[in-house]
């Protein structure tokens, strides 16, 4: 079975509480720099016996765990944000903690109200069909479907932030009394794979477990391995004379193309080469890898363009099994996913 959003258990304690009317309470961190142990977007449901997800770990989520109870045992509505600072000589707001980052951690105590909107977001993520999570003092908590777009001035900020006007930031927050977090639902990155062999199936059952939300695709009919991976969450045979129609662009795109051979891999490239995206990488030998490069250079593509190409890759492991290759390429994965602090 395909991997939920890393979300989805938080929610669905949260619902499965309000349901049966047991109390139960939302960790969210709001903001984080530096070191900070958890990142924004982190979260946790806390019920008086049971947690899930986690807002960074360590003493730092022991003590918020145990006032969110206290707040629940002793019915307290009221929501509670407060920085967290990593550092020992930090004068107020030390979390315990020593690894020099910071957070903002909300604690918001679910209410009976909140029911329909709690359902709302634990359904987007099951079905990853979209929408918004939004969190504040005046609007309470709210679910807003994907059809609902951006306020004029919010679209323009989220949008220069990811420098896109397609793609608004997955997160928004505005610190403040009047504080404002917005969040997109579902997964952040999307992982397509380009071919469904054998290094296709194992990667997939890896990048299942690291928060991509996973396509492949294959132009072979009747290959075992694309009908035996049940990992990605989207499988499609095309033809990779269209592979572009596939393959959406955007900042948090990556793709891997491993196709049967030198020549299909080079049709694949020829579509995507100009595509905007975080990554896009081919696997194969150095000498392989090599000659795909000096025809894209023959055919016109330019030198910046075929310099964005990474391959062959994969971290130098000297990885020879498709499992020990699969690690190697979602180390490399998670090492670009984090180059710019994502």
């Amino acid at each position: 079975m395909p991997a939920s959003p890393r979300d989805l258990p938080v929610w669905a304690l949260a619902a499965a509480c309000l349901r049966v009317g047991a109390p139960v309470a939302l960790l969210a961190v709001l903001r984080s720099e530096g070191s900070s142990p958890g990142r924004q977007g982190f979260k946790m449901a806390v019920t008086a016996d049971t947690v899930a997800g986690s807002i960074g770990g360590g003493i730092m989520e022991h003590k918020w765990v145990e006032l969110a109870r206290q707040r629940l045992r002793e019915a307290d509505a009221a929501p509670l944000l407060r920085p967290q600072v990593h550092r020992r000589e930090a004068p107020a707001d030390r979390s315990g903690m020593m690894c020099s980052g910071e957070q903002d951690v909300l604690l918001w105590p679910l209410l009976p109200a909140d029911l329909p909107a709690v359902a709302a977001i634990e359904n987007s993520l099951q079905t990853l069909r979209g929408g918004w999570l939004e969190l504040s003092p005046a609007a309470s908590l709210h679910f807003l479907p994907p059809t609902e777009t951006l306020a004029p001035a919010a679209a323009a900020a989220t949008a220069a932030a990811e420098h896109s006007p397609a793609q608004p930031a997955f997160y928004e927050y505005q610190p403040g009394p009047a504080w404002r977090y917005r969040e997109r639902l579902g997964f952040r990155d999307q992982l397509t794979i380009v071919g469904g062999g054998h290094v296709s199936l194992a990667l997939s059952s890896v990048a299942a477990a690291l928060d991509f939300e996973l396509t492949v695709l294959d132009d072979r009919a009747d290959l075992p391995t694309f009908d035996l991976n049940h990992a990605a969450h989207h499988r499609q045979r095309i033809d990779y004379e269209n592979v572009a129609a596939a393959v959406p662009p955007g900042p948090h795109r990556y793709v891997v193309v491993m196709t049967v051979g030198y020549r299909t891999d080079a049709v694949v490239l020829r579509q995507l080469l100009n595509m905007p995206c975080r990554y896009l990488g081919v696997m194969g030998s150095v000498a392989k890898v090599a000659e795909l490069r000096r025809g894209l250079r023959e055919e016109g593509f330019s030198e910046a363009a075929i310099a964005r190409l990474r391959g062959p890759i994969g971290v130098p492991i000297q990885s020879q099994t498709p499992e020990e290759i699969a690690i190697s390429i979602a180390a490399e994965l998670i090492q670009v996913r984090r180059s710019a602090g994502l």
